[in-house]
């Protein structure tokens, strides 16, 4: 109580001091750090955390997800689905504005309709565009506005993910005439209808967004959102400094830190620090991101079975992540789906046996006459020491891995490719379904096409895949989920290593920054108490 008093008496004193000072703001700002900088404003290109976290603040879609991952309305007040479930007709909310941009008409805003989507969907698929964002549409064969406020897609065949689909930021809504004066510039200034709308970005150095006055969303009270007037981001491209900066006070929270830090913030069963404890808040949950090991199969999935299955059981998952990762997270022991997902077919398949782990490599190594092994593995510095750890299990088991360190965009561009035959990878959801997960091993979505970077292929698999896209029924779900999984644990294309964990590590002052399990950053409900005063010059 005494600390809350002391932080309420600062605000007064800051307020006063701000009315005596005519160059000091008093508007309240959210201030945090992006590490990996931020690529386009466009939620075309949403495609990866950076991006989305921002585009979350300028822009709004038809339907949104909540942090228990339920579609929700966003600016569709309603919607129907056709009795084949074919045809998704969308009814629009009144009253809904664009951000104010001189492209318009009368030079201010003007009301969403349903021609925008129509126009904001066609363009997602533009190939002109170039979206990595336009195969959520795949499955849509049209769409169309019906009038200003109804909006109608159809789909090729049922599809029960396709509400889900709809909640990623690449299907925002956006304005033709902006976009079209502005061109490629729309990326660097956009207009959306979100929360939150854009004041100014100075590329690798600061990016502002102010609040949106005329946002159509209120709390329970009756008062209009955000409570926010402004979001600070700055692009501090060092994990430690973005630490050293959120100790200063510089920083309102810091998300998921690296491996580096994890020993300054956490003791040894993942809570705070007692050092830390006074000063700062911390709150966990769990993250639709799976790590891996994946490996190239295009031209050894049988071949190399056996020495797949024996370094899945040779990996002590549960001591990987007590002692490395302070227990951050989960062990990966039931396969790609994490447990963030809720999922019923959850069960133990990847788990340390020494002797299985033998087993298969005698076998291996007898069926194709050799008695010493070395692979290379490639990936970034951030996973080193989760890396080093392995290798040290299987130099145990008598297999010789060497690791490759490559910066992130090669690595990404190196499994794009299949460049390289092992690799560190991880896999965040794009949308919260089971089915998402299951479709990096669909071998219609072999890279450049889809998400399949280990050029997994088999027949029985792709024939349940496909099965799941048009279920509803849970329970036969749930046994087909489980047979995929099975596949996958059989022919080993990856080696799954754990589920993480959503980590926030606030200011004590923040309130209303709430995790969920896609990690996306919402700041409709939150307010730093005690941060007026802070100037949008700064």
């Amino acid at each position: 109580m005494k600390d809350m008093i002391k932080k309420i008496f600062a605000i007064i004193v800051i307020i006063f001091i701000s009315c005596e000072n005519s160059k000091v703001n008093s508007e309240n700002i959210f201030r945090y750090n992006e590490y990996s900088n931020i690529s386009s404003l466009d939620p075309v290109f949403s495609s990866t955390l950076r991006n989305i976290w921002p585009c979350n603040q300028i822009f709004n879609g038809l339907v949104r997800m909540d942090n228990n991952l339920n579609v929700v309305p966003d600016i569709a007040k309603t919607w129907t689905v056709s009795a084949d479930k074919k045809t998704y007709t969308f009814k629009l909310k009144n009253g809904i504005y664009f951000h104010e941009s001189e492209f318009f008409e009368n030079g201010q805003s003007r009301n969403v309709n349903a021609y925008d989507f129509e126009y904001s969907f066609n363009r997602l698929i533009d190939s002109d565009v170039a979206s990595p964002g336009a195969w959520v549409m795949n499955n849509v064969e049209s769409f169309q506005a019906i009038n200003d406020s109804i909006f109608e897609i159809h789909l090729d065949n049922e599809f029960n993910s396709f509400l889900e689909i709809l909640t990623m930021k690449y299907c925002s809504v956006v304005p033709k005439e902006v976009v079209q004066s502005l061109g490629n510039s729309f990326s660097k200034k956009p207009i959306g209808t979100g929360p939150f709308k854009f004041k100014r970005w100075d590329e690798n150095i600061k990016l502002v967004l102010v609040k949106n006055e005329n946002y159509h969303e209120f709390d329970q009270s009756g008062k209009r959102l955000p409570y926010l007037d402004a979001i600070s981001t700055r692009f501090i491209p060092d994990k430690k400094s973005e630490f050293m900066e959120f100790l200063s006070g510089n920083l309102d929270f810091i998300s998921s830190p690296e491996n580096t830090i994890i020993d300054q913030i956490f003791n040894f069963d993942g809570n705070l620090n007692e050092n830390l404890k006074d000063e700062y808040s911390l709150s966990k949950s769990p993250y639709l991101n799976t790590e891996y090991i994946g490996f190239n199969t295009s031209t050894n999935l049988e071949k190399d079975i056996l020495l797949r299955k024996a370094i899945n059981y040779a990996i002590d998952r549960e001591k990987m992540m007590k002692f490395l990762r302070k227990n951050i997270g989960y062990p990966a022991v039931s396969g790609l789906v994490p447990n963030g997902l809720n999922n019923d077919f959850y069960s133990d398949r990847y788990f340390k046996n020494t002797e299985l782990a033998n087993k298969y490599l005698n076998e291996y190594k007898k069926i194709n006459d050799i008695d010493n092994i070395s692979l290379d593995l490639t990936t970034d510095a951030q996973y080193l020491d989760i890396l080093e750890f392995i290798q040290s299990e299987l130099k145990s088991l008598g297999i010789d891995l060497k690791i490759n360190i490559t910066p992130p965009s090669i690595l990404r561009q190196g499994k794009a490719t299949g460049k390289f035959n092992i690799f560190r990878a991880s896999w965040i959801a794009d949308y919260a379904n089971p089915e998402n997960y299951f479709s990096l091993f669909y071998s219609k979505n072999h890279t450049p096409y889809g998400p399949n970077y280990t050029f997994f292929q088999n027949e029985e698999y792709d024939k349940l895949y496909e099965q799941t896209l048009s279920l509803n029924k849970k329970d036969e779900l749930n046994k087909i989920y489980e047979k995929l999984e099975e596949i996958i644990n059989e022919f080993s294309p990856i080696i799954p290593l754990y589920y993480d964990m959503s980590v926030r590590l606030k200011q004590k002052n923040i309130f209303g920054l709430t995790n969920n399990p896609l990690n996306i950053l919402v700041f409709v409900y939150s307010i730093p108490l005690g941060n007026l005063g802070a100037s949008l010059a700064l």
